[in-house]
């Protein structure tokens, strides 16, 4: 893919001073390091190294990443890594994809207390799962799964929603067979909705019992469990978004579909369009007029404002894995499964090709020959004579 002509970076670095004025004292810590980290991926602010051909004997320095889970840039070696383990783990069966969406008007709550909501967000929705897909009038089967978080929507408006991929079928109760599911159906939604709906609201009214909520500003008369409690009821009568993609057939095609999902971050620096001192221009696909691709500029300072809602607090992963693909599972029931489908075990990869970079010149092996602090880097005595590499 080629290089974009713009990046997150650059409107970081255009907005400046102005930004900080204007939202900055709204701004966390936490969104401030992610802030810096994006400007300081890749340059020679965090050092490097120099590389070195085994076969042609060029040389470069490349520079390191500043691995940031919110930063476009290096979130694409992370999906690489992680795609070549899922590689692993796949069966041979159809797999399905259904999406979990919220009320809009529970986002103000969920923002105000994001990891413990969005953390009710994965039980819920992995209960739900489980819970109907072993019912015996359903499939009567124990299913497993890996839930992906997302925050967003295609203009960078709070959009919490969860991605769940999973193979078509599961294992039985007595764990001697595999059951499959029918071939172009899964679970029924209406069935899926209405117990999402049942337990996400339960584990709100829990969680404000338990004076783990907390409120502000114009959420502050929520404290008050009467008024939280009319606060939930309309959203009960509600029908709430559970949608089920059609399958997207065997394991050959879950990489590649799973790769659009993994290791997103709000928005990737080939959306951008343009980037100056009178906004950020990007594009976004909009999914109510048959996905057609539209433009939307922005102010830098409402373009950061916006990207910073995404930013997830320490200690909440954005993937889990949920019944027999639960880390603690995984290892004895995914090979019973693969048994039960006559599957070969997978070949294992060879890390040390998967973690080589490849020369520019000749497309032979790039080795690390020497370690580099930033002020090594930043030199412009050091650099001369060598390429330098920051892709």
């Amino acid at each position: 893919m080629a290089r974009p002509l713009w990046e997150v970076a650059d409107v970081i670095r255009i907005a400046g001073s102005k930004f900080w004025d204007g939202v900055g004292r709204t701004v966390s810590w936490a969104q401030v390091k992610v802030l810096k980290a994006i400007v300081c991926c890749r340059t020679a602010a965090l050092g490097g190294h120099r590389d070195r051909c085994t076969c042609c004997g060029h040389e470069q320095i490349t520079f390191h990443s500043c691995r940031n889970r919110h930063c476009p840039k290096c979130q694409i070696n992370a999906r690489e890594k992680w795609l070549r383990k899922r590689q692993q783990e796949l069966l041979p069966v159809e797999y399905f994809h259904i999406i979990f969406s919220v009320p809009h008007g529970l986002i103000p709550i969920i923002w105000q207390n994001k990891k413990l909501v969005l953390s009710l967000l994965f039980q819920t929705t992995a209960a739900t799962l489980m819970e109907v897909a072993a019912d015996p009038k359903r499939l009567g089967v124990e299913i497993g799964f890996l839930c992906i978080l997302h925050t967003w929507g295609q203009t960078l408006q709070r959009h919490p929603h969860i991605h769940c991929v999973m193979p078509g079928g599961g294992l039985s109760p007595d764990h001697t067979r595999w059951i499959s599911s029918q071939r172009r159906f899964f679970l029924p939604v209406k069935v899926l909705s209405a117990e999402f709906r049942k337990k996400f609201l339960e584990s709100l009214k829990q969680a404000h019992c338990d004076n783990k909520l907390s409120f502000r500003g114009k959420c502050a008369p929520l404290a008050d469990s009467n008024a939280f409690a009319r606060f939930l009821d309309p959203f009960s009568k509600q029908k709430w978004v559970v949608y089920a993609k059609p399958p997207f057939g065997g394991a050959e095609h879950v990489l590649q579909y799973l790769a659009r999902y993994t290791h997103r971050v709000a928005i990737s620096n080939h959306r951008l369009l343009s980037v100056d001192q009178s906004g950020v221009t990007f594009q976004w696909r909009d999914y109510t007029h048959d996905r057609a691709q539209r433009m939307m500029t922005l102010s830098c300072e409402k373009f950061l404002q916006r990207f910073l809602w995404h930013v997830l607090p320490k200690g909440l992963p954005r993937i889990r894995y949920f019944g027999w693909l639960a880390n603690r599972r995984r290892g004895k029931l995914l090979p019973l499964c693969r048994t039960l489908l006559n599957q070969p075990a997978p070949a294992a990869n060879d890390p040390y090709a998967a973690q080589c970079a490849k020369c520019p010149r000749c497309q032979g092996r790039l080795i690390i020959v020497e370690q580099l602090r930033a002020v090594q880097t930043m030199s412009s005595a050091y650099r001369r004579g060598y390429a330098l590499d920051s892709s």
